[in-house]
Formats: structure tokens, C-alpha cells, sequence
């Protein structure tokens, strides 16, 4: 006797859980809760260091005694001799959106003005008092940026100057 009731138990619990699950009545045209997550499409491949050798940052930068201080996968830092001294940073941002860079450049004081740079939309920023420039350049969902400080004992000329010509090599060398 208790097989027969285990197995009219055992079905009739199957029916209640697909009963459950079917959602027969239900609107099967509604939309997800959810928008599909977004696949941000790879822009051009920027190259080691924004395909910018040690000798075109030390010329275009204005820097004559400046060396790389490190490499990665993402990035590039060159700076001068010294404490306190001028450095150049080259950044690049797969899937990143270039807004929250710019938003947090805002963040720091900085005034971003929008820019073109080899038919590229993007951004540079100067910090009031002339020793910082960031300038971004938007590469389909990725961008690329080039920082420069003058560091604690200032230079002459706009940073900005300096970083879109930079900008200029890396967009003109996109591969």
C-alpha cells in the first residue's frame, strides 16, 4: 500500500511544481525586467605607449631630460630628473566610458573643453593654474589620454599644446 501512495503522492507534487512554473496565463510578449547588457565594440588598437617612442615625448613634451619609469598593457609614465618634476602619462580605456574621465577631470578643478583631434571627438582640461592638462580622444567604446604635469617647479607654455600633439601621433599611428 504505501508504493501506490508514494507515487500518487510523488505525481500529484510533479503536476503542482509544473503548474508552478508554466506561467500559462502570463504575457509572454511582456518585456524583460532588465535591458540586455550592452557589448561594447572594440575601437583601433592605440599600440604600446599610444605608438609614441621615449625621444617624440621627450621633444614634443618639451622635457629634454626625460625617461620611460614604467610600461604596462594599459599604460605608459614618462618623467624628468628630480623630485617634483614634470612627467607625461599615456592611459588607454577599452569599454570605458570617456564621460565618467571627463566627470571626474571636473572633479579636480579642471575645466574639460571638447576638442577634435584627427576627426576624433574627446576632451582637454587645463587646471587653472596651468601646470596639468588631460586630454582624452574617444575611440568607438574606448578613448585614449595623455596627462601632463609641470610638476612642483612649473614650465612655460600650455601643457595642453604639448598633449594633442601627442594625441595627434597616437590618432594619425591607430593601427
Amino acid at each position: 500500500m504505501r508504493i501506490p501512495s508514494a507515487i500518487v503522492t510523488g505525481m500529484a507534487l510533479a503536476l503542482m511544481l509544473s503548474a508552478c512554473g508554466s506561467g500559462g496565463d502570463s504575457d509572454s510578449t511582456s518585456a524583460p525586467l532588465r535591458p540586455p547588457p550592452k557589448v561594447a565594440s572594440l575601437g583601433p588598437f592605440v599600440g604600446e605607449c599610444g605608438h609614441v617612442k621615449d625621444d617624440e615625448v621627450r621633444d614634443l613634451a618639451g622635457l629634454p631630460q626625460v625617461s620611460q619609469v614604467f610600461k604596462n598593457s594599459t599604460g605608459c609614465n614618462w618623467q624628468s630628473a628630480g623630485f617634483g618634476s614634470a612627467s607625461v602619462t599615456f592611459a588607454s580605456y577599452r569599454g570605458s566610458p570617456i564621460a565618467r574621465e571627463k566627470a571626474w577631470v571636473s572633479t579636480q578643478g579642471r575645466n574639460p573643453q571638447d576638442i577634435e583631434v584627427g576627426g576624433r571627438k574627446g576632451f582637454q582640461a587645463l587646471e587653472p593654474n596651468g601646470q596639468v592638462c588631460d586630454l582624452a580622444v574617444q575611440l568607438d567604446d574606448d578613448f585614449f589620454e595623455w596627462s601632463m604635469t609641470f610638476g612642483v617647479f612649473g614650465s612655460t607654455g600650455n601643457p595642453c599644446d604639448r598633449m594633442r600633439k601627442l594625441a595627434e601621433l597616437t590618432v594619425q599611428r591607430l593601427g
